[in-house]
């Protein structure tokens, strides 16, 4: 079960729309791989460079707000981001991102660039390991940590299935 990840971070602003985190002219496929060669290529060139698996965003209020499209949490996840930290999310976009199985914490986060976070899913706990500072956000509740682990709604479901049938 998801419990505690740690990452370095990737920090960003206000407003992060899903147009700067995946540009419409890339959303021709909805293969995450292909997707995050893109992402946020516009706002941050460096980032589908240099971004590693495990990394983690951190991010003021409104993330993923503008349309609706599945592509953008979609290239996160491909890129290999663990989770997204931010003050809010757009509506949507967090939806999306459950759905298919991308951990999102509402949770106002001092952290630069580059710092290290540790975050325990399950107590609720945010730990910034270069400053040496803790932060909480409401623990997520179990069934959403499977819904998680199991890599999103519709895999989810099938597991949930699987077990109903035995």
């Amino acid at each position: 079960m998801y419990k505690k990840i740690k990452g370095r971070v990737w920090r960003f602003g206000a407003n992060v729309d899903t147009d700067q985190i995946i540009p419409a002219e890339y959303l021709i496929t909805a293969d995450p791989k292909e997707l995050a060669k893109h992402a946020f290529e516009k706002v941050k060139p460096e980032f589908a460079q240099q971004v590693k698996a495990g990394d983690i965003i951190v991010a003021d209020e409104n993330f993923g707000c503008g349309s609706s499209r599945e592509h953008a949490p979609r290239a996160l996840m491909g890129a290999g981001i663990s989770v997204v930290i931010a003050k809010s999310f757009a509506r949507i976009f967090f939806r999306n991102s459950i759905n298919i199985g991308l951990p999102l914490i509402e949770a106002s986060v001092d952290a630069e660039e580059g710092d290290e976070l540790e975050v325990d899913f399950s107590q609720g706990i945010i730990k910034n390991l270069t400053k040496n500072r803790e932060y909480t956000f409401k623990p997520l509740p179990e069934f959403l940590l499977n819904l998680l682990e199991s890599g999103g709604l519709v895999e989810y479901t099938k597991r949930e299935l699987e077990k109903a049938q035995t």
